[in-house]
């Protein structure tokens, strides 16, 4: 058996293991069940994924990578290998910048996939979470009466459950940043679709069944075929930005930048034009990185800028099957977005303490 196919299996039997705890450890998140209309029709494989029969998930499932293959949805390139210290590379003929890979890490944007905001707005987001440094992000943003798309990664959903609770309570957006942060387009497509499909499961199980709608690639590394798989199998738009921080860098132990740096880059963005509308690269990952956005938040207000989650920008829903996190939500065919519903305050749940620093066993 291939090393390759091993660390595959490894990878399910984990996620596996991963979504039967999480499933119980967030059971009462689930009282707030979803209704019986979907916004993908009953064609869609997302549909069959994760719809929900009786008040739980259904018992069969979709097969959903070959047919998407066979039907010509999923274009057939290459993966691509990452030499240190370089950008994904391609094998010789396949150019990164060409129309039929267009890699998202070159800066070649596709049709559909989101990297500017409206005009005028700062649209909110931060990658990386949930960690120890995500409750005092989450409590600046609740104090400044704000909302945010978090691109969560599915492992540390796992490990910090209290910190996803925490952003839920606040009624924040949750979306995929796939379940071990790799390089994407270095990955075949069945690794693709574990990637992303066991992080919308975990996000699934844990918000009373609603679908994500909106994943952002690790390192922005995305290409026709990823994103194919993202949009074609799982029903997700891809998300980029058109500004970066690098403040991923700040903890490590030789950084990129310092708090200087992004200071002066906020300063500059945040004075300039707001056509189009700005969706900076920022994560939840250190303290020093959510102190970076905190420390912007004057300039963001004294500059006039209007404030959105990524994840509702231009009215849009949240999620594939609810507006938000209080919305109502629908299971069953034909759901359309109309007009976003207010958000309703979601009391904390009165037998849990508060904790994001002890890790969650992943025993039998």
């Amino acid at each position: 058996m291939s090393s390759l196919l091993v660390s595959f299996l490894l990878l399910v039997a984990l996620a596996v293991q991963a979504v039967d705890v999480a499933t119980s450890y967030y059971r009462y998140v689930n009282t707030e069940l979803l209704g019986s209309t979907w916004h993908q029709p009953d064609s869609h494989p997302v549909y069959t994924l994760f719809r929900r029969a009786g008040g739980s998930d259904g018992d069969t499932y979709a097969s959903v990578g070959s047919p998407a293959v066979s039907a010509g949805k999923i274009p057939d390139i290459p993966v691509t290998t990452t030499p240190p210290g370089s950008n994904p590379t391609y094998p010789d003929g396949y150019d990164p910048m060409s129309p039929d890979v267009c890699s998202s890490t070159y800066q070649c944007r596709i049709p559909g996939d989101i990297w500017d905001g409206p005009d005028g707005y700062l649209s909110l987001s931060f990658d990386d979470g949930p960690l120890p440094p995500s409750p005092t992000l989450y409590k600046f943003l609740k104090e400044k009466g704000q909302h945010a798309t978090h691109f969560y990664i599915g492992t540390n959903i796992l490990q910090y459950p209290d910190c996803f609770e925490m952003a839920w309570e606040n009624q924040d957006d949750i979306a995929v940043h796939t379940w071990t942060h790799p390089y994407m387009t270095t990955k075949t497509n069945e690794e693709v679709l574990a990637e992303l499909g066991w992080t919308m499961q975990l996000i699934h199980n844990s918000t009373g069944g609603r679908v994500p709608k909106y994943w952002r690639p690790p390192y922005g590394d995305s290409d026709m075929r990823v994103r194919a798989i993202a949009k074609e199998v799982l029903g997700l738009t891809t998300v980029i930005w058109n500004q970066d921080t690098n403040d991923w860098s700040l903890s490590d132990p030789v950084p990129i930048t310092s708090l200087d740096k992004i200071a002066t880059q906020m300063h500059t963005w945040l004075t300039g034009s707001k056509k189009p509308g700005l969706i900076i690269l920022e994560h939840e990952l250190s303290n020093q990185s959510v102190q970076a956005f905190m420390d912007a938040w004057d300039l963001v207000v004294s500059n006039g800028w209007k404030t959105t989650s990524v994840a509702q920008m231009g009215g849009a829903s949240a999620y594939q099957n609810s507006w938000n996190a209080s919305a109502p939500g629908h299971t069953g065919q034909g759901w359309r977005p109309l007009s976003p519903p207010a958000l309703q305050r979601r009391q904390p749940h009165p037998l849990r303490k508060r904790s994001c620093w002890l890790p969650v066993l992943l025993a039998p």
